[in-house]
């Protein structure tokens, strides 16, 4: 008689492990949630370490919002102004992520700029991912991103303590 070891399962759902949620096994792809105006340092290169480890591709998602005073304008945001400080939002994540594309350049990376809160744009684009990288401090704005994503995400979420912010020049040397 042939004896078969079962499959490891997932300990919260039951189902076979790497298929929880209704996902199929696969090597996925490494999220990045990060404020490009005050980028972690530690937490961008661990994201792309790892997707170099993987082989997979790194998704680096930056999030913004108009600015509180274009909720009184009148007649909404003009295109221009809207496309004007999406360009500057565009730059801020280029920026922040040019000194580890040059450090990982086998890293395959996907810049996304959205105009959403952080928690729905990353929970958003979490179902095709192995894994999500954020940095977080307990009691900021990047807390409640971190306690969304541990209640709503399908993947694991690694969070990356704040020790303080550097110029992406100075982490990169580190």
């Amino acid at each position: 008689m042939k004896r078969t070891t079962p499959a490891p399962t997932d300990p919260w759902t039951d189902k076979p492990a790497n298929t929880a949620h209704g996902s199929v096994p696969r090597p996925g792809r490494v999220l990045l949630g990060l404020d490009a105006r005050r980028p972690s340092g530690a937490a961008i290169d661990l994201a792309f370490a790892d997707a170099r480890t993987r082989g997979a591709l790194l998704h680096a998602v930056h999030t913004w919002s108009l600015p509180p005073s274009a909720a009184e304008w009148p007649f909404g945001v003009p295109e221009t102004d809207r496309a004007t400080w999406e360009d500057q939002e565009v730059q801020f994540l280029a920026d922040a992520l040019r000194p580890w594309r040059e450090k990982y350049p086998d890293v395959p990376v996907v810049e996304d700029v959205l105009l959403l809160p952080p928690a729905r744009a990353l929970v958003h684009h979490c179902g095709s991912a192995a894994q999500i990288v954020v940095s977080g401090e307990p009691g900021s704005d990047c807390g409640e991103v971190v306690r969304s994503l541990l209640r709503e995400a399908v993947c694991p979420v690694t969070v990356v303590p704040c020790t303080g912010f550097l110029s992406a020049a100075e982490s990169v040397a580190e």
